[in-house]
């Protein structure tokens, strides 16, 4: 196990009711931005609960936040925080919503032009405006970690970046929310959780036994609350492990002392940038394609997998690490998702050679936990894929 640094100052406000409790961690004469997405705060009540938990407080508003935020529309909430005087933004919405929060906090204090946030990957370590977040729809783990990924929509680029300026002051999980979503919502919310857990535990041996557990610990019960959750979203018991999962699936800790891939989601931007696909949908199209590319530097952790979460048993690691990447995809199938690129478009076959193009002109040539993963075996794992 390698040494790390843990810090994670987010204040978790989770279950039922916790929005009434914000006013108590927002400045008492603060001027607040709330900002949000298309729309569905209105019908599932978070609106109402948000604005009488801000009464007293002096409210501007910003909507239309998409999913996969734009830099284009994100930006445009700058200005009106620089105009309106505002100190402290609440984020109210899923992963995306609060991921354009964070460059917005990023941006207000940011000494030229914002994009470069963005197009840059930058590491925030300057001053950032303070925020909260209420999670209305748990996948990506932005609640309580300090990175986000936002797109160019002019050029087509879904890009990250991160800093501990950027992580959330408080953030409200309240699994009643879940009752409103959509299958297809709640669908991608276990699909982008599980590979979030995967990219940081399908790797190699570490001698990290109890990072392991954690991880697995979150993948058994991911696959385990999948079917309860799709099938009744009201039941709060599957709700609240549900959201827990994805909250600790990205917030540092399973990272920690280890190293990591995240190659799937590099690449699963790339397809959302260019086809719009479900961002949890690519992970699940990429992922399991990466480990039959990558399988000779992989197949320890995933025989480990396969004997630990899927129950495959078996003395012969290459057998049991080829049918836990087989369970990996009837799991994903089980969810109601498609595992190839061409079930989502019929223009994918230039997606190979672009992606590939595209990661060389960014000088990312040696990815991976050990920087094995190319260009040409990018350009092989899309082409799986297709």
């Amino acid at each position: 196990m390698l040494n790390f640094e843990l810090y994670n100052p987010t204040r978790l406000l989770y279950g039922e009711g916790q929005i009434g409790e914000i006013k108590n961690y927002i400045p008492a004469n603060a001027k607040v931005l709330i900002a949000y997405g298309g729309g569905s705060i209105f019908k599932n009540g978070v609106y109402d609960q948000v604005k009488e938990a801000l009464q007293g407080f002096d409210v501007v508003e910003f909507g239309g936040i998409e999913p996969n935020p734009r830099f284009e529309t994100v930006v445009k909430a700058v200005d009106i925080i620089k105009a309106e005087g505002v100190d402290f933004i609440l984020g109210v919405g899923g992963g995306s919503v609060i991921d354009g929060v964070k460059f917005i906090s990023a941006a207000v204090y940011f000494e030229g032009d914002p994009i470069a946030i963005v197009q840059k990957k930058m590491r925030v370590d300057w001053k950032a405006m303070p925020y909260g977040a209420i999670l209305t729809l748990p996948a990506t783990g932005s609640e309580m970690n300090c990175g986000a990924v936002v797109t160019i929509e002019k050029t087509k680029e879904k890009l990250s970046f991160e800093g501990e300026s950027l992580y959330p002051v408080f953030s409200v999980c309240d699994p009643k929310v879940i009752a409103s979503l959509p299958e297809r919502q709640i669908a991608n919310g276990l699909a982008d959780s599980f590979v979030h857990v995967l990219e940081q535990y399908l790797t190699f041996p570490q001698n990290a036994p109890l990072q392991d557990r954690f991880a697995e610990g979150i993948l058994s019960t991911v696959i385990e609350v999948s079917k309860p959750i799709l099938e009744d979203p009201t039941n709060y018991d599957a709700a609240n492990n549900y959201m827990w999962c994805c909250t600790m699936a990205l917030n540092g800790l399973i990272s920690k002392g280890v190293k990591v891939d995240w190659v799937t989601h590099a690449i699963g931007h790339e397809l959302t940038a260019l086809y719009g696909i479900d961002h949890g949908r690519t992970l699940a199209i990429i992922g399991p394609n990466l480990y039959r590319v990558m399988f000779e530097t992989k197949k320890e952790k995933l025989a480990q997998l396969g004997r630990r979460v899927f129950n495959i048993q078996g003395d012969n690691d290459d057998v049991v690490a080829k049918e836990a990447i087989e369970a990996m995809v009837e799991f994903f199938h089980s969810l109601g998702i498609q595992t190839k690129i061409s079930d989502y478009t019929e223009d994918f076959e230039k997606a190979s050679a672009f992606i590939a193009d595209r990661f060389a002109e960014r000088g990312w040539v040696a990815m991976g936990e050990k920087h094995n993963i190319t260009v040409d075996k990018v350009k092989e794992i899309v082409e799986l894929s297709f």
